[in-house]
């Protein structure tokens, strides 16, 4: 059997929990210095993933953007860009975004519903594959596996990530915490309500805490224990 790739959530908040605020204008929370640290985390991923609701709400290109890591990709026989992928149950995705029209290879997932209506948007632009009646994480995964995927960077947002961690299925975090408080009851979160393995008293590793700049990194592995 194929494995499934290493699965990276990589997410930066404000200091009550949240990932954006609920203005027309994307909050940027992290600093210079961390998002060239996400673009080395993005150079050394096999693949990139984001949800429908992100793409939407934010337009990203999601690329790799040092050309010196682009160029080391290649003189290692990786194509300069991940592979870019999203998630859609119901198909409905815009072909105008910049996701579709930056950087290498794109795949998007979606469930027997959407399939045929984002075949129709996405011809010539992205591998369209449906995991069943509903969004499979663990079929995704598989699917990944056997492209050879070994390690996707999970970029959000909150819907995404929660379906991750809560299905036992995310390896690694990226907790990058900015000095903003965001204060805003409609803002969107890191992590939804759910049932996470082990429940509120499990105590995830923590493998790494650092200061850049003004933010401060926190590194978990949450299917290990804390020592403590």
């Amino acid at each position: 059997m194929v494995p499934r790739p290493y699965v990276l959530l990589s997410v930066a908040t404000s200091v009550d929990g949240h990932i954006d605020d609920s203005s027309a204008e994307r909050l940027l929370l992290s600093n210079s210095e961390d998002f060239d640290r996400v673009d080395q985390v993005r150079a050394e991923s096999d693949a990139i993933l984001i949800g429908a609701g992100t793409m939407r709400a934010d337009n990203p290109r999601l690329l790799v953007n040092s050309e010196e890591r682009r160029a080391l990709r290649e003189a290692a026989g990786k194509p300069a860009y991940p592979l870019k992928v999203t998630i859609s149950a119901s198909g409905d995705l815009d072909p105008s975004l910049k996701f579709w029209h930056h950087g290498g290879e794109k795949i998007a997932y979606t469930t027997d519903v959407g399939i045929d209506k984002l075949r129709e948007r996405l011809t010539g632009l992205a591998d369209v594959v449906s995991t069943g009646p509903d969004i499979d994480f663990g079929a995704l995964l598989d699917d990944l596996g056997n492209r050879g995927i070994e390690r996707l960077m999970v970029e959000g947002g909150g819907q995404i990530h929660t379906a991750f961690l809560s299905q036992g299925l995310a390896d690694e975090i990226h907790l990058a915490i900015a000095p903003l408080v965001v204060g805003d009851a409609a803002a969107p979160r890191f992590l939804n309500p759910a049932q996470y393995p082990g429940g509120s008293t499990r105590r995830m590793h923590l493998a790494e805490a650092r200061t850049i700049g003004d933010v401060v990194l926190l590194r978990y592995l949450p299917k290990q224990e804390s020592a403590a």
